[in-house]
């Protein structure tokens, strides 16, 4: 199997930031081109007038959204052209799992390298495991990373309780 471009979902939290580091290590020797995509996920409102059409606060939340993505995504892309030369950011809008599917066919990529959150019980009940809907969904191999917590998350989840 050769591997000549990889994609690498971000949702520029600690996990995909450190499956992308770790994407790059992994595409160097296979001199592998890197695209790291971001999903604007659309945002659901539960008021009873938001049910007929979509409110102007929600186009103005996604509009927002989309932007901050942008950004963040040129930082990442100019960044890791100085580390890693083949790398080029993309922007998707939809369901995570679906929207990461979609863009490894188009990106005609040969690896999905991506974090897990390591959510369990009620939260992933409920919320499910974008990786885990990819692996199933996927054409390609999909790589995944269970990013160990940093001292620092784990005295942030105590904190919280």
């Amino acid at each position: 199997m050769t591997i000549k471009r990889i994609l690498v979902p971000v949702d520029f939290s600690e996990p995909s930031l450190r499956a992308l580091d770790y994407a790059i290590d992994f595409a160097r020797p296979l001199k592998a081109e890197l695209a790291v995509l971001f999903v604007v996920e659309p945002i659901y409102s539960i008021t009873p007038g938001d049910l007929y059409a979509p409110s102007a606060e929600l186009s103005a939340l996604m509009l927002e959204q989309r932007r901050q993505g942008k950004e963040e995504l040129a930082r990442i892309e100019a960044r890791l052209q100085k580390r890693y030369g083949k790398v080029r950011a993309v922007l998707a809008e939809g369901l995570a799992y679906q929207a990461i599917v979609v863009a490894a066919t188009k990106q005609k990529v040969d690896l999905i390298v991506m974090a897990t959150h390591g959510r369990t019980g009620l939260s992933h009940l409920f919320m499910g495991s974008v990786a885990e809907k990819v692996v199933r969904s996927a054409e390609c191999p999909v790589l995944t990373m269970r990013v160990p917590e940093t001292n620092k998350q784990r005295r942030h989840k105590r904190a919280a309780r």
